[in-house]
């Protein structure tokens, strides 16, 4: 899905883009752009949507987002005062249109094909931390050594496939700002009660209407889609706030009842809300 166009600030002669998010909230639009993005959470936690994924992120986590795929990252506004953010911006033309194919990195190949579906790394992440952390006193040599260093560990680290469709049709601005609405109104209103006939009226269809559009578009119905967003909320509810009560979780995530709720948790992470709180 197309959504939100948005054009990485590239400062003149610099084919290697270094950025720092520090916000209260990180910039939440769904959007893409044409780079590719390596980013680190240094500070904060919330919901990622990247392409048909839905996860929640916390600090320390490392992701690969690849060119034009569709993301934003939701920032939990509980209980955080600041987020941090450092991300490094490139094409595989930025320094050269046939510098990446050359032999000495032919050991990245399965990185870029891996990262047009956005990855989250596993492992060997101090390594890449250590990197990302000297990034910014650097210079713009040092800059693209540090890169290449984090491009290395990656290849070499665990990592995980995060969207597993990818849409790769086009779409008008009317049909961007429509996908982008429906996503900005379940983030926004994810514990209340949505009915189909509530978000097809926000995207200006009929509910028969909507669910075909947004079945082809993002490969998962609207209901799929509303019940991850709130199972990732009341995972990070678990997790966070011991001694609340699961019941209040199920209520406070947007579900009606308790068995309700540990029906749809179990059917999207696989098991019961209770386990998480066992396994912590």
């Amino acid at each position: 899905m197309k959504i939100h166009p948005f054009k990485i600030p590239k400062p003149e002669n610099s084919a290697l883009v270094y950025q720092e998010d520090i916000e209260a909230v990180f910039y939440d639009k769904l959007h893409q752009h044409n780079e590719i993005q390596l980013s680190f959470i240094e500070k904060g936690n919330g919901t990622l949507l990247v392409g048909d994924h839905i996860s929640s992120y916390v600090e320390n986590d490392i992701f690969i987002i690849g060119s034009n795929l569709p993301h934003a990252f939701k920032s939990d506004k509980h209980g955080v005062t600041e987020s941090k953010m450092l991300s490094l911006f490139f094409t595989e033309s930025s320094f050269g249109d046939t510098f990446f194919e050359l032999s000495e990195f032919t050991e990245l190949n399965r990185f870029f094909v891996k990262s047009t579906q956005g990855l989250v790394v596993k492992n060997n992440k101090s390594e890449i931390i250590e990197c990302f952390k000297k990034l910014k006193k650097s210079s713009k040599l040092e800059r693209f050594i540090l890169f290449l260093k984090i491009l290395k560990h990656i290849t070499t680290a665990k990592s995980e496939t995060l969207s597993t469709f990818i849409y790769e049709k086009t779409y008008s601005d009317n049909e961007g700002n429509r996908m982008r609405h429906v996503f900005e109104y379940t983030m926004t209103n994810y514990q209340k009660d949505i009915s189909l006939e509530t978000i097809a009226n926000e995207a200006n269809m009929t509910k028969n209407a909507f669910c075909k559009y947004f079945k082809k578009r993002t490969n998962k119905t609207y209901v799929t889609f509303l019940n991850e967003i709130r199972v990732e909320h009341a995972t990070r509810l678990l997790k966070q706030h011991v001694d609340l009560p699961i019941v209040e979780i199920a209520e406070l995530s947007g579900f009606n009842n308790l068995s309700n709720f540990n029906r749809q948790y179990k059917k999207v992470k696989g098991y019961i809300p209770s386990f998480v709180r066992k396994r912590k």
